[in-house]
């Protein structure tokens, strides 16, 4: 009797151990996702950051020819990209439920 509570005790201990690296694994696979999440977004940004000084140079050269305020154009203007690029983020991570 007292080999079968060994026995049963092991086999507590390895199925703890199991799960114990399952979750181990798990965890670096989100914390994986997460860093890989934080890096794009500091690209974005990076990028969006660029594309500002363009979308600005472009629409002081058309507000200068427009009676319409240069701030209000360029507000239109980086709404519209953003809804945009909103919408086509929005579909691009949708999960397709059935």
């Amino acid at each position: 009797m007292g080999i079968m509570k060994k026995s049963k005790k092991k086999e507590g201990k390895k199925a703890k151990s199991k799960k114990l690296r399952e979750s181990a694994r798990h965890l670096n696979i989100e914390v994986r996702k997460a860093v890989a999440a934080a890096i794009m977004a500091a690209f974005g940004f990076l990028i969006a950051l660029v594309w500002r000084d363009v979308i600005m140079e472009w629409v002081e050269t058309i507000s200068a020819q427009s009676p319409v305020s240069g701030k209000l154009i360029s507000a239109l203007v980086v709404t519209f990209i953003c809804v945009v690029g909103i919408l086509l983020v929005t579909r691009f991570i949708a999960v397709k439920e059935k």
